[in-house]
């Protein structure tokens, strides 16, 4: 088996999640409340966008094709880490995104805001213990 290693010269993981998918019936207006969150806009049009987050991880957004649906209500299969989980809290707040009280867990706090079609997003606090990622 072939690997990708850490090197002293570049100490991040050897491997990246490359692009997350996500299922609106909004694109424009999915694409608005991500970059509200903090991700980079890369490209949108109708049907069809991608947005950039921190170690350049592509969110991409779509319309669901004919006869697939939107899950409405449920969580995606992320969730979305921040360095300062009160920050993100209290900036979710002044742009009007109602977040959910903060969880505290065994290993990760959290949070949750409505996001596009009523996805449950979570917002989590970082684990990276200051390494480089």
């Amino acid at each position: 088996m072939n690997t990708v290693s850490t090197t002293q010269a570049d100490p991040r993981p050897g491997i990246a999640i490359g692009h997350v998918e996500l299922l609106v019936t909004d694109v424009p207006q999915a694409v608005e409340y991500f970059v509200q969150l903090g991700m980079r806009h890369i490209h949108h049009d109708q049907d069809f966008a991608v947005l950039e987050l921190r170690g350049g991880t592509h969110l991409v957004l779509e319309n669901p094709e004919p006869g697939n649906t939107v899950a409405l209500g449920q969580t995606p299969p992320f969730d979305l880490m921040v360095d300062n989980l009160n920050a993100a809290h209290q900036r979710s707040e002044e742009l009007g995104m109602k977040p959910s009280e903060i969880e505290t867990g065994r290993i990760h706090d959290n949070f949750y805001l409505e996001g596009p079609d009523g996805y449950n997003i979570r917002v989590t606090s970082s684990h990276t213990s200051n390494r480089p990622v």
